[in-house]
């Protein structure tokens, strides 16, 4: 059986150093590669879903991804069009590419997917988060078949709110990284 890997997929502008995928990372390097992208201010979404596929194939068949912010939007497109067996996505604050409040500049990221995804997915979300409200984080999660856990008043659950090391993260993360490796039938 091969290893597992999990590979942080950031959002917009990347994580730096005090958010909680680079903890993950420096804590279990053996284990945690960051998906990288060739432009993290000004994303097309096209060129971020070609680096997510580019990761999963080189990281093999045990995969679980951790992604943040418009990552998990870009993980959601990926799995309309890329149907590759996971152990699961845990997706962290989606953030809702169609509100007016989000950024205009990610190109390729409207509309939101809201096709069911084919391996198990946690949505991740809290209830207050500027970039995606509670109701529509409920949206995408029943929409892409995800189990949905709401943190509370949690930001959008990155280091500018106190999330560095999140270890209740990585409890939530244990979860599908035991989980069996499966495509979900359609």
């Amino acid at each position: 059986m091969s290893e597992l890997t999990v590979l942080t997929v950031p959002g917009l502008y990347n994580s730096g150093p005090q958010h909680w995928q680079s903890h993950w990372e420096r804590q279990d390097p053996a284990h945690f590669r960051r998906v990288q992208q060739q432009n993290w201010d000004t994303p097309k979404a096209e060129d971020w879903i070609a680096e997510l596929d580019r990761a999963v194939i080189e990281a093999g068949p045990e995969v679980v991804l951790a992604a943040h912010s418009l990552a998990c939007c870009t993980v959601a497109l990926w799995a309309c069009t890329h149907k590759r067996a996971l152990r699961g996505a845990m997706l962290v604050a989606p953030s809702d590419t169609e509100s007016p409040a989000y950024p205009t500049g990610p190109k390729g990221f409207n509309p939101m997917p809201l096709e069911p995804i084919a391996f198990p997915t946690l949505v991740v979300a809290s209830s207050n988060d500027p970039w995606v409200t509670l109701e529509r984080a409920k949206k995408f999660a029943d929409a892409w078949g995800s189990r949905l856990v709401n943190i509370g008043d949690a930001g959008h659950v990155n280091s500018d709110v106190g999330y560095g090391p999140w270890p209740e993260g990585l409890v939530l993360l244990q979860s599908l990284r035991r989980g069996r490796r499966y495509l979900r039938a359609r």
